[in-house]
């Protein structure tokens, strides 16, 4: 079978639902740890809607870009240092004990922000939920997967994409509870700490890890945890590979403890595993997911939405359909296979930009004119270089202008019409809407902005269930046991810092230098690059025992194509 697959249940999907009734431990066991996953979707959706709130209330983070940029990227800091840590603690202490340092580095991040007075103690704040971010990241997919039978692993492992997507929705349904209420950006923040907690409580009444059990020399604690997650007659069998697998590395190493880095970089099967692992997650961010993710209002106002509470409304869409793709995801994982999955998932994407960048393209040089006599109506007000300007201006040229920045006051009459240009603060803005004006800051009116959203809506589908779920999937069970702590946490670093923290750092500047619409083009050209790099690199690990797909990576051979059938 295609990728040396074999015994693999069509219906994965509904023996994964099944377990709930049958074998209810199992699933405990994946939705508890899975609880990592919603504290990194949780924290990557609410500071979008956050931030918002947050520019209001500092006007030094209103006025410095990269001040909302450090605001969001310092928590891709933390999880830099978190998933590079977790890697090692994951070997050293195990999966159980790292994600209940996650849980407490997150809880105090969450604290921290809630009370913070000042930018400067909000980022401190943002750089402990970073690093339990990091740490539950890479660790809650390796815990699931080490705990779950072969046949339903994939889907196991999706319920903790289900969960970071669940997160992200949740972020956005607190956010719009909270836009009226006293404190809003505190309450968005400081909320994140009662999963945290929840998940603390319930790792607790948990056992570790039995795979790392086994490798501690723990056999006895190992083969009783097997036995409550393996059928009967599969469990002497699960013993026995997970032995043989031990004992190898043993041989090879001459020491079950001891990491060669050097004999990690140098050994076949691990470098293969790793070229797969890092690639996919570094390119799961340099596809754009989580420019979407942080700054999903900010891109529907650019999409020509002026409100906050619509930008968070529509944005709320968005986070659903997440959402629902990871369920798509959880039911075709472990039957279409990792591989093909994250090739339809890139096409859609490839598709989807397209379309996002015809539609800032055309909103950008057909925004609405700026008008004298509109602008007149409010002349106290006039942007400065406006009225200086020797040639006309349109809404972007307007919004383009500095020292002081300047705002869009639409026409009272259609949004569409010429409007006016003034100078951006709290008394234009006001003045603006107690004549039932639309005021833009961010984007200009679009009768197109309706085809953003589409746009927006269509690469959250194809994105959600394969490149959102395969790279987490992949990473969990691709590397050999020994070094699968390390090498899970070189890949989770390279999802934060290779690929998020350029991303999110540079994203609104990018918008600044190169305009919206040639952003998303360049993401545009990386999904392309991503998606040749999975027709050759990535292996399908359906339905392998993770003690197999060792083998099957020796066996492999590079080719722009699938992974050969092989004989079994």
């Amino acid at each position: 079978m295609e990728g040396g697959v074999h015994g693999v249940d069509s219906s994965a999907f509904k023996e994964c639902v099944s377990l709930a009734w049958r074998h209810p431990y199992v699933l405990r066991l994946a939705f508890s740890a899975g609880i990592g996953g919603l504290l990194f979707g949780y924290d990557t959706g609410v500071i979008s809607g956050a931030l918002l709130y947050i520019r209001d209330d500092f006007s030094s983070v209103d006025k410095k870009t990269w001040l909302q940029e450090a605001i969001v990227s310092t928590a891709i800091a933390g999880a830099i240092i978190g998933a590079a840590v977790g890697g090692w603690a994951n070997d050293r202490f195990g999966r159980k004990t790292s994600i209940l340092v996650a849980d407490i580095l997150f809880f105090v991040g969450a604290v921290i922000m809630a009370s913070a007075p000042n930018p400067a103690l909000l980022i401190v704040g943002r750089i402990f939920v970073g690093l339990g971010v990091g740490m539950a990241s890479m660790t809650s997919p390796l815990y699931i997967s080490e705990a779950s039978p072969a046949n339903v692993r994939g889907a196991l492992v999706s319920t903790n994409g289900f969960l970071i997507t669940g997160g992200q929705f949740l972020s956005y349904l607190i956010n719009l509870a909270f836009t009226t209420a006293p404190g809003t950006w505190r309450w968005m923040l400081g909320i994140a700490g009662l999963p945290a907690l929840l998940q603390f409580i319930l790792m607790l009444l948990l056992p570790e890890s039995p795979r790392w059990l086994y490798r501690k020399g723990r056999e006895e604690e190992a083969e009783t945890i097997l036995r409550k997650i393996y059928p009967a007659h599969q469990v002497d069998g699960e013993i026995r590979a997970l032995k043989e697998s031990v004992e190898a590395e043993i041989e090879e190493a001459g020491s079950s403890e001891k990491i060669n880095l050097k004999k990690l970089v140098e050994t076949k099967t691990v470098r293969r595993g790793l070229i797969a692992g890092v690639g996919l997650q570094a390119f799961q961010q340099f596809i754009g997911i989580n420019t979407v993710m942080y700054y999903s209002p900010t891109i529907v106002q650019l999409a020509g939405f002026a409100s906050n509470q619509t930008a968070l409304a529509l944005s709320l869409v968005t986070s659903g359909l997440n959402a629902i793709g990871t369920i798509v995801s959880i039911y075709f994982i472990d039957r279409t296979g990792r591989k093909k999955l994250s090739i339809i998932s890139l096409s859609g994407v490839i598709i989807s930009i397209a379309i996002l960048s015809a539609v800032f393209h055309q909103a950008t040089t057909h925004s609405p004119s700026v008008s004298q006599q509109e602008t007149a109506h409010f002349a106290p007000y006039t942007c400065p270089e406006y009225r200086s300007a020797s040639t006309s201006w349109d809404c972007m040229t307007c919004l383009k202008a500095s020292s002081p920045s300047c705002g869009f006051c639409a026409s009272g009459t259609n949004k569409l019409f010429p409007g006016a240009c003034l100078i951006s603060n709290s008394t234009t803005k006001d003045m603006c809407h107690k004549e039932n004006r639309l005021w833009y800051e961010r984007g200009c009116p679009s009768k197109y902005g309706w085809l953003a959203l589409a746009g927006l809506a269509l690469y959250i589908i194809f994105f959600s269930p394969g490149m959102g779920t395969v790279p987490w999937v992949v990473n969990s069970e691709i590397y050999p046991l020994r070094f699968r702590g390390v090498c899970g946490g070189i890949a989770a670093t390279a999802n934060w810092r290779v690929s998020n923290v350029i991303v999110s750092q540079s994203f609104l500047s990018l918008t600044e230098a190169i305009g919206t619409a040639w952003t998303f083009l360049l993401f545009g050209i990386i999904s392309v690059v991503a998606l040749f790099f999975v027709l050759i690199f990535v292996p399908e690990t359906k339905g392998l025992p993770i003690e197999e797909v060792e083998k099957m990576l020796e066996e492999r051979d590079l080719r722009l194509k699938f992974w050969k059938k092989r004989s079994i």
